[in-house]
């Protein structure tokens, strides 16, 4: 880059970084050029592996921290915490007789079947679960007073514990608050240097159990996030950092560090929201609108469905599963999130035979720490990419851009002694027996997922990012039934790159319970107004002066049911006479749904929502086609392909080196510095104008003709 284009560029400098279970990525984008780099995550000091993803990006880019416009960081830190239980000692201060509720939950068996189920463990020991005489009612109306008597006894024992954090959770606090905003205060007061959360403030929405286990969440993993993130903003700003730093939502939006400190489990899926946020965008690159997101990392594997352009999203999500990450097996957290299933299978994910002689695949991961056996960092046990690496379809020299060289031979003894031994296969054939396991218990999630949700996937482009899903997107999509994958630029660092497309905003969700047919108007204007004076106070001070919209919603059912669906709702004083537009607007949504409506029952609306955003930023859409020409490939190298069973003869292509329009057919590996993707044989691809390859079966219709109609229509 010229001195005059290196000035040039400075300006519009954002950049994104995201923690993995494996790997730190990050993106810098400047004025339409993108540099990215990969680091290994640094679990003990996680603001390390960002600082030299950060070093590496702005080398390659020739400028300094100070020159940066804007940091956007995501983090698996917060639930990582979770998941291994390394988050800070924590109690919970609770209304007597409901200490509890954490640990009976909702009475649910998510398998019938296992005689020695083994249900979620609470995160706070009973012995920690203090109870204290009060009692709101359903409306908020206090029944008997706090006495502060019992809470000054509970503070003794948080004393004597040596307690870190407090979880602060009364039943009906979501109506009124006064109770625990009290404790709150003499808790802090007596224990200044104790992390307090209230599940008032965490998740002030009906059904105790989710409140109160988001509640406990927050204060398990506050001490720790805010400590981690108040040092790296330190380290930052030491650097020259003068821009703003601002943290990724789980809910697809972006806020301010003090704001994540305080509310650290709203970071739980910041990670993969960001990698939602990617594939939307790319698929509005594309043109495409209908389409399924695959990101496979070195940890997990996550599948979400975008419709119309926008990642389905949810109000409450499950984290820590402790069977296979079945559904019901986890801690319920009560948050906006953007709606994903998330399987244990990640480039790390380690190989094994069971006791039935089954191939299977992880939870368990190998991570950064020690890594894949290939790594040459002490693993020992094989993992997925180990067996993309004997299966060839990974270049030992040019993993991670040559910064990582990957150890064969060790990784082909590992995989010998821990599957093939075991089943009498030969190493390549056991590492395609993992790639096929991987491959299918990722179909199988989506295939869940969209059946969950109602949806078609057969018919959708199945867009893959991260490291590992571009080696296994081809498999998925044909285990899935469907026609077409798209590989975009930037997908071994997708979620950094997410983090750049997303707008900032922020989400309050209250329980306040009206019935359409006795609405109290001024009631429901006052707690929105509340709602939206909260949410903007928070955009505004990350917004840097961008012009801020509102969206508000409202959850509704028919009275006595147990299962609420969302309805849009206008931005201004609501009036009794809105009521029948209302009904109206919900029994259209609820046909949507449920293909019917129950003629003459009475509705209400149990939580109000109001969401404060900046305008998502702008996405070029490329729709011009490249000159087609068939692509020459600089090598060939033997494959094992799994599926044939047999070693073959394929064309490796370097992406950097492809124009759009460049037709390459199966069998062909399209290698790049963060990724490879597969393209086995029975398929071909083409570079499309936005760069993105995009991947079909030879017997369906020509892929710029596909395209172009997108775009069209």
């Amino acid at each position: 880059m010229t001195d005059g284009k290196l000035a040039q560029s400075k300006r519009g400098a954002r950049l994104g970084v995201d923690i993995g279970g494996t790997f730190t990525d990050a993106a810098l984008e400047i004025d339409g050029t993108r540099y990215t780099a990969k680091s290994l995550t640094t679990h003990k000091n996680p603001d390390d592996g960002v600082l030299t993803a950060m070093d590496l990006v702005l080398n390659e880019a020739g400028i300094g921290y100070g020159e940066l416009d804007l940091v956007v960081h995501g983090t698996t830190l917060a639930t990582n915490a979770l998941i291994e239980r390394k988050g800070a000692k924590t109690a919970m201060i609770t209304t007597a007789g409901f200490r509890d509720t954490i640990e009976i939950g909702l009475e649910f068996r998510f398998d019938l079947f296992d005689l020695f189920l083994e249900l979620p463990s609470p995160l706070v020991d009973r012995a920690l679960r203090i109870p204290v005489k009060e009692r709101l009612g359903a409306g908020g109306i206090e029944l008997a007073p706090l006495d502060e008597a019992d809470v000054a006894a509970a503070i003794e024992r948080l004393r004597d514990e040596n307690v870190e954090a407090v979880a602060i959770c009364f039943l009906h606090s979501y109506a009124n608050g006064a109770h625990e905003r009290r404790v709150r205060d003499l808790v802090q007061a007596a224990l200044p240097d104790v992390s307090i959360s209230i599940s008032s403030e965490v998740a002030p929405e009906m059904r105790e159990y989710e409140r109160f286990c988001t509640a406990v969440a927050n204060a398990y993993v506050q001490p720790k996030m805010a400590s981690y993130l108040f040092r790296l903003e330190r380290r930052l700003r030491d650097n020259g950092l003068k821009s703003s730093l601002l943290m990724m939502l789980s809910g697809g939006g972006l806020t301010d560090i003090a704001t994540a400190a305080a509310f650290p489990v709203r970071l739980v899926e910041s990670g993969p929201a960001g990698g939602a946020l990617f594939a939307a965008s790319v698929a509005a690159e594309n043109g495409l609108s209908d389409v399924v997101s695959f990101d496979m990392g070195g940890t997990t594997a996550k599948i979400c469905l975008i419709d119309d352009g926008r990642p389905q999203t949810s109000r409450t999500f499950e984290v820590a599963r402790i069977y296979r990450f079945k559904k019901g097996s986890g801690t319920p957290i009560r948050i906006p999130v953007i709606d994903m299933v998330e399987i244990g299978a990640g480039g790390g994910s380690i190989a094994h035979v069971d006791s039935l002689g089954r191939v299977n695949i992880g939870p368990e991961s190998a991570g950064s720490e020690p890594g894949p056996v290939s790594f040459g960092r002490g693993g020992t046990e094989p993992t997925v990419t180990d067996a993309n690496l004997i299966l060839s379809r990974i270049n030992p020299k040019g993993f991670a851009g040559g910064r990582f060289p990957l150890d064969r031979p060790s990784a082909t003894a590992a995989m010998k002694r821990a599957v093939g031994n075991k089943l009498n296969l030969e190493p390549a054939q056991s590492s395609g027996a993992v790639a096929e396991m991987v491959e299918e218990n990722m179909a199988s999630a989506a295939r869940v997922h969209g059946i969950e949700s109602g949806k078609e996937i057969r018919g959708r482009v199945l867009i893959a990012f991260g490291g590992g899903a571009p080696l296994h997107v081809a498999g998925v999509m044909q285990k899935l039934g469907m026609r077409r994958f798209l590989v975009p630029n930037g997908a071994g660092v997708g979620s950094a790159v997410g983090f750049l497309r997303a707008p900032v905003s922020y989400e309050v969700v209250r329980s306040l319970h009206q019935k359409l047919s006795t609405i109290d108007a001024a009631e429901v204007n006052e707690l929105l107004s509340e709602m939206s004076v909260s949410a903007s106070s928070i955009v505004e001070k990350a917004a840097n002066g961008k012009e801020l919209s509102e969206i508000r919603t409202a959850s509704m059912r028919y009275v006595g049911q147990g299962h609420e669906i969302n309805v849009s709702i206008p931005t201004r004083d609501f009036t009794r006479q809105d009521a029948e537009a209302l009904r109206q607007a919900f029994e259209l949504r609820y046909r949507e749904v449920y293909r019917r409506n129950v003629p003459g029952a009475d509705i209400e609306v149990l939580t109000w929502s109001v969401l404060i955003t900046t305008a998502t930023p702008a996405i070029q859409i490329f729709s011009k086609p490249g000159e087609a020409y068939d692509a020459k490939p600089t090598s060939h190298r033997e494959v094992f392909e799994s599926k044939a069973s047999q070693t073959l003869s394929y064309a490796i292509h370097w992406r950097a080196d492809l124009r759009p329009g460049a037709r390459i057919a199966g069998p062909a590996i399209i290698e790049e510095d963060e990724t490879s993707t597969v393209i086995p044989t029975g398929m071909n691809a083409v570079i499309l104008p936005s760069g993105a390859i995009l991947g079909e079966l030879t017997q369906s219709e020509n892929a710029v003709k596909f395209v172009k109609e997108s775009v069209n229509a």
